[in-house]
């Protein structure tokens, strides 16, 4: 369960967050520029779930060297066309 806060201001009129203990007495106090970096430095518990599903949906090494080949074969050939039509395109200048 997430700790609830209660907002106050201090008499400098910045933003305060105070935590109460059980009892009603204030366990904590901080400024909520403060409060609010610490939230953004912590993962909730979906963004924790979310980058474990995203980990285990990488793909594979074996996966990704076969892919890697694949394009380096396109890309060959790819260079090959493009030779040719230069050698075709210089032999019409000529």
């Amino acid at each position: 369960m997430a700790i609830r806060r209660t907002t106050m201001y201090s008499s400098a009129g910045k933003k305060l967050y105070a935590v109460r203990a059980a009892d009603g007495t204030f366990k904590d106090i901080q400024t909520y520029e403060r409060a609010h970096r610490a939230d953004m430095a912590h993962k909730s518990a979906a963004e924790k779930a979310t980058a474990r599903k995203k980990a285990a949906k990488k793909k594979s090494p074996a996966k990704k060297a076969a892919r890697k080949a694949t394009k380096k074969v396109a890309r060959k050939a790819t260079k090959k066309v493009a030779r040719k039509r230069a050698t075709k395109k210089t032999a019409r200048r000529k």
